[in-house]
C-alpha cells in the first residue's frame, strides 16, 4: 500500500556516507521532531536528476529554510558512495543530505518502488517529494512514470 498524507513515514534504515564511512540512520529518529522537505529520485547521476531535480533542491535551499523546512533530504535507490560522489559533484554538499536506500527498503516500505528492468536499473524508487513535519506526511507528490513535474523544490515551495 502506498503511503498517503497523514501517514507516519514507516521505521526502516538509510545510509548516509561520513568522514567514518557509510552509517545508518534510523528513519524514526532522523524525520522526529522536525520538517524535511524529502525527495526520491530513481537514481544518482541520471539526466533528469542530475540536470533538474536535484539542482532545483541546491538552487532553492534558502527559500525553503525561510518557509520553515528544517532539511532538505534526497532518498535513492543507490550505495552511499555513489550519493556522496553525487552530492559533491553537483554542489549539494551541505545543502541537501544524500541517503541510500541501496537495498529498495525505504521505497517499499512507503510503496513507492519501481522496477526499472526495462531500463537495466532494477529495482528504484519512484520520483516523488514530500514535506514531512515530525514524520508524518503533510504534503505528497508523485509523479508520472517519466514525468518531472509535481516533485521539484519549485512545487514543493508553492505547499508551504
Amino acid at each position: 500500500m502506498t503511503i498517503q498524507v497523514g501517514d507516519r513515514i514507516p521505521s526502516t534504515t538509510l545510509v548516509k556516507a561520513t568522514a567514518e564511512g557509510p552509517q545508518p540512520v534510523e528513519s524514526d529518529s532522523y524525520f522526529a521532531g522536525r520538517k524535511i522537505a524529502l525527495f526520491s529520485v530513481p537514481g544518482a547521476f541520471t539526466p533528469t536528476c542530475s540536470a533538474r531535480h536535484l539542482p532545483s533542491y541546491v538552487e532553492k535551499a534558502d527559500e525553503l529554510a525561510a518557509k520553515g523546512v528544517d532539511e532538505i533530504a534526497c532518498v535513492s535507490v543507490n550505495d552511499a558512495f555513489v550519493m556522496q560522489a553525487w552530492a559533491e559533484s553537483s554542489g549539494a554538499e551541505g545543502k541537501v543530505t544524500m541517503f541510500a536506500d541501496g537495498n529498495g527498503d525505504f521505497a517499499a516500505a512507503l510503496g513507492l518502488d519501481a522496477d526499472f528492468s526495462k531500463f537495466g536499473m532494477g529495482k528504484r524508487g519512484q520520483r516523488w517529494s514530500a514535506i514531512v513535519d515530525d514524520g508524518v506526511v503533510k504534503e505528497l507528490n508523485v509523479e508520472a512514470p517519466g514525468a518531472y513535474s509535481v516533485s521539484g523544490a519549485e512545487f514543493m515551495l508553492a505547499q508551504l
